[in-house]
């Protein structure tokens, strides 16, 4: 049977990620938290990877989602494998749009700063030139220096080496003198 996505469960990402649960888990490497996400919303972050979501896309909110469901609910989901990161380009390319059309500006900064991570995710220097600005933006200084850092992996390495072993990729001797200082994975 096929189940149609309406932009409600778009809501109940929106209120989930900014109701339901705290700042701090955010970013914590939480089990439980990881299996109740995959309980959740596996099965939308399938429907949204396959494009079934689109009409999220006629406003800020519902975009919002869309990306949260690919950038942030994929690492929950996927923690510790190649695919926590397999829909970066796309998260990416529905923020690049979110900015485009001037959606970002809709959103409370807490909120934009989702929009934005993507950037902050994505290996290309370029992209983290663009990422410079955007979170330059009053309101997020906290996350503006979480990508300077980021940036400053990406400007010494081309790449982030915590991906190199999930992604296959043989790391370099900086590389791995970098992953044995403390704090280097984020």
């Amino acid at each position: 049977m096929i189940q149609a996505v309406t932009t409600a469960a778009a809501q109940q990402v929106i209120d989930f990620w900014f109701t339901e649960l705290t700042a701090k888990q955010w970013f914590a490497k939480d089990t439980e938290l990881d299996q109740q996400i995959q309980s959740r919303f596996s099965t939308l972050l399938t429907q949204v990877s396959q494009g079934e979501c689109w009409q999220w896309r006629q406003s800020a909110p519902g975009r919002l989602a869309e990306i949260i469901v690919l950038d942030q609910f994929s690492r929950n989901i996927y923690r510790d494998s190649a695919q926590a990161f397999a829909q970066d380009a796309m998260a990416l390319v529905l923020a690049q749009e979110a900015v485009a059309l001037q959606q970002d500006k809709l959103l409370p900064p807490e909120q934009r700063a989702f929009l934005y991570m993507p950037y902050m995710h994505s290996e290309s220097a370029v992209i983290h030139q663009q990422a410079l600005a955007l979170f330059a933006q009053p309101g997020l200084e906290n996350n503006y220096a979480f990508e300077l850092k980021h940036k400053d992996i990406i400007d010494r390495f081309g790449r982030y080496p915590h991906r190199n072993a999930l992604l296959g990729r043989t790391s370099t001797a900086a590389e791995e003198r970098f992953l044995a200082q403390p704090g280097s994975s984020f």
